[in-house]
Formats: structure tokens, sequence, C-alpha cells
């Protein structure tokens, strides 16, 4: 089994950052990659003798975070009141833009959130996508479609409200 701790050695920094862009959320993240390594030990023979074992890993945790039966919103309690908004010239101003990004991505339907994190984050090819989804390319592309629309649709409201505010 030396070959399966070589192995999670090397894949876990880029499945945790993977599985935290999906669940936007460190502990979930870690609690899914813990679940798909556990099943991958069961299975490295398996595994292993496939042509690229990482991508099909890659591919369980799409898969675990897909299909994980309790929603993710349950688990996720939010605290304290929303943050001001920062100034131009706050330091802070970059870090309140990612965390901005990460409530639009959050609300984005699971699939669609994959196929964002999959296509943009990974840098992947929407046919490795659709194999890694289990569906066709085009419903890829519909996915990104739709994820890139709403993304956009809720900077082009906000931006809406604080012109009349001014």
């Amino acid at each position: 089994m030396a070959d399966y701790d070589d192995f999670a050695r090397a894949q876990l920094p880029r499945l945790l950052r993977y599985a935290t862009m999906l669940t936007g959320e460190r502990e979930q993240a870690a609690d899914l990659v813990q679940d798909v390594l556990v099943k991958v030990y069961r299975h490295w023979s398996r595994i292993s003798s496939t042509d690229h074992p990482d991508r099909y890993v890659l591919r369980m945790v799409t898969n675990g975070y897909l299909s994980w039966r309790h929603s993710w919103s349950a688990r996720v309690i939010a605290s304290g009141d929303l943050p001001d908004e920062p100034r131009a010239d706050d330091f802070a101003s970059d870090h309140a833009a990612r965390e901005d990004m990460w409530q639009r991505l959050a609300r984005l339907p699971k699939r669609q959130r994959a196929v964002v994190v999959l296509r943009y984050y990974e840098q992947l090819p929407d046919p490795e996508i659709a194999g890694l989804l289990g569906c066709a390319q085009a419903t890829v592309r519909a996915h990104a479609h739709k994820a890139l629309a709403a993304l956009r649709n809720g900077l082009a409201i906000e931006q809406m409200a604080e012109a009349r505010e001014r």
C-alpha cells in the first residue's frame, strides 16, 4: 500500500483545493476528500490500474459533492452581519471581492458550480468535464452558460441598485 500512500500524499493538496472550491467550506471539503480517500483505499488495486488514477479520484470527489445526501446549506451556520461596502482604498477590498464571489458561487446549483470550478479553476476542457460529470459536452456548455449568466445577473442587479442610491 506504499503506492497508495504516495498517491494520497501527492494528490491531497490538489483534492483539498478542488473540494474547497466546490463546497466553499474548508471543513466540508476535508470531510468530502476524507470520504473519497477511504473509498479509494478500499479499491486501490482497481483504481491504480486505470490510465489516470488522479482523474478517476477527481471524478469521485465531484460525484461525492454532487450526491452528498444532506444539503450543504444545512451544515453551514451563518453568523454575524454582512460587512459594510468596502472602500476603494480599503486594503481588504480584494478580500471582500473574493468573499462576494464565494457567496455567488455558493448560490449556484451543484452541477453548474461543478462545471464552473472544473472549467475555470481546474482548467479542464469541455470533453474532460463531460467525462467527469457523466454527461454530454452540450450539457457542460449549457451549465456553464447558465452559471455565468446567473453570476453576471447578480452583478448587474447590484450595480443598478448602487446607481439608484447615488
